[in-house]
């Protein structure tokens, strides 16, 4: 899809370059995320990804694969529900240069086309501007709004619900990418 980035898997050999990155955007995380900031919470995160409850993903920069940012699909559920829960962040300094809504849907890509999902949800804070931004980009629809949904940092937090269906990401898929050939981008992957 995108020349800019590629996805990987996180892995062991990957924690320092990801605490590193994760000590460099303690400002642009907080109050919106709490990535993984110690060695045993890092290997935590990776046990939840060998045991199924989250399928991570790092989203390189395809130059130099400089760690950009993260997307996991956390929760999932599959049999009659086919469902999971998105988790998203970039780290500082690939913010706000598009590497999030390449990345995502290259994640959405495989949810749906790969792995068989049917429905993503994302719950965002109302105040993250920019994470709503981005979901709305690629096409999902805010569903509802719950209060005190998930504690972040000892606090509950509001949280907006979004969601897309893996029958509506087609046509956004090409909405979005007719948008990035309108702006110049390549996409290797548009049909």
């Amino acid at each position: 899809m995108s020349p800019r980035l590629f996805l990987s898997d996180p892995a062991p050999d990957h924690e320092q370059e990801f605490l590193a990155a994760v000590a460099r955007s303690e400002g642009l995380h907080r109050p919106w995320a709490l990535p993984p900031r110690t060695h045993e919470q890092y290997d935590s995160y990776l046990e939840r990804i060998r045991s199924g409850r989250t399928i991570g993903f790092f989203v390189r920069r395809s130059s130099d694969q400089q760690l950009a940012g993260v997307i996991n699909v956390s929760e999932p559920v599959m049999g009659a529900l086919q469902s999971a829960y998105l988790g998203f962040y970039a780290f500082a300094g690939f913010e706000r240069q598009g590497y999030m809504t390449e990345g995502l849907a290259l994640v959405l890509d495989r949810a749906f086309e790969l792995l068989g999902f049917h429905r993503l949800e994302a719950n965002i804070q109302p105040l993250n501007a920019a994470s709503s931004a981005l979901v709305s980009r690629l096409g999902f629809r805010k569903e509802g709004f719950s209060p005190r949904y998930l504690q972040i940092d000892g606090d509950w937090r509001d949280h907006d619900r979004w969601a897309i269906l893996s029958d509506e990401w087609p046509a956004n898929r090409q909405r979005l990418f007719a948008s990035w050939r309108a702006d110049g981008r390549q996409s290797q992957n548009a049909s």
